[in-house]
């Protein structure tokens, strides 16, 4: 089956890091935060959307 788009992307951050992960995706990239859903948001950490995640790669 060839993938066409992401579905979603989970990055890992350390206990504590969802301060800094706010100011990098919400405050420099500009993606909102949404609520995380209820069976994840008890592990902490912080979800945000984009309706588009470009894929390209640069040299």
């Amino acid at each position: 089956m060839p993938v066409e788009a992401p579905d979603h992307v989970q990055l890992a951050m350390p206990p504590g890091g969802e301060d800094a992960a706010r100011r990098f995706y919400a405050g420099l990239l500009g993606i909102p935060e949404v609520p995380k859903p209820a069976h994840l948001a008890e592990r902490g950490g912080c979800c945000f959307l984009t309706l588009s995640l470009p894929a390209h790669a640069d040299r």
